[in-house]
């Protein structure tokens, strides 16, 4: 599953991340499964707030509820489905509880507590897979985030980033070609002048992966599905769904 030539084990595991969607129904022992929450406690978060909370949806039928709203049926076919939240709600709690009203929203607070939740699940997953699981996130919680609010029984000021189904995989993809590092590292300053001829090596590279692949075969190349993506403005519906959340951001 590692990458052998990785300098040690920790490297390997995050340098072999794929997208797992399908599970053999074997179930995450639930002691592993709390280690693996644990290990993600274990990142960083900006001034300690740990601005988030992870919804750990085990009935079944909520599970498929899930799946429909987010339109996608790997949320009731994994062993695991752990809900990702934005949660600035306990940092309220723990102000009330020393008298102060809290100031919430702010464009800042909303940064805060996205990549804090992030870097949690970023350390899930890293740690699922170090004991041989695999997992695929779930962007498509935000399809219906009042759906999948109510599910959740999310109050104001806590709302759904994304999903993480986790499971004992039946098929393991194979690794996909990230961005060379001249692309995504600059030296002191940034330079959008390399960009030309590096995404253009990059689109051959990402073309003969997409046509070699042991599934879901196509021919296309990295801009090419990035320009497509980018064509329209997605999930629209968000602004007013983070308002009714209580973040109307003046």
């Amino acid at each position: 599953m590692n990458d052998t030539n990785a300098p040690n084990e920790t490297i390997g595991v995050m340098q072999s991340h794929v997208s797992v969607r399908k599970y053999t129904g074997q179930p995450i022992p639930r002691a592993h499964l709390l280690e693996i929450i644990r290990a993600g406690q274990g990142a960083a978060s900006s001034h300690f707030v740990q601005a988030y909370s992870i919804i750990h949806v085990t009935d079944p039928q909520k599970k498929e509820r899930i799946a429909a709203l987010s339109r996608n049926p790997h949320v009731a076919a994994c062993s695991d489905f752990l809900l990702f939240c934005g949660d600035l709600k306990r940092l309220e709690h723990a102000c009330s509880m020393r008298g102060t009203a809290m100031e919430h929203d702010s464009l800042e607070n909303l940064i805060v507590a996205v990549a804090d939740t992030a870097l949690v699940a970023q350390n899930v997953i890293t740690a699922a897979e170090s004991l041989g699981y695999g997992g695929c996130y779930i962007g498509g919680v935000r399809n219906d985030p009042e759906g999948i609010g109510r599910e959740a029984g999310l109050p104001d000021k806590v709302f759904p980033l994304f999903g993480l189904c986790l499971g004992v995989p039946a098929v393991r993809n194979e690794v996909k070609p990230r961005l060379p590092l001249e692309a995504i590292v600059h030296e002191n300053v940034y330079d959008e002048a390399k960009y030309g001829e590096l995404l253009r090596r990059y689109d051959e590279t990402m073309r003969a992966y997409y046509g070699a692949r042991s599934s879901r075969r196509k021919e296309t190349s990295w801009t090419e599905e990035m320009a497509e993506f980018f064509r329209s403005r997605r999930r629209a519906h968000l602004r007013g769904y983070m308002e009714s959340a209580g973040f109307r951001l003046p």
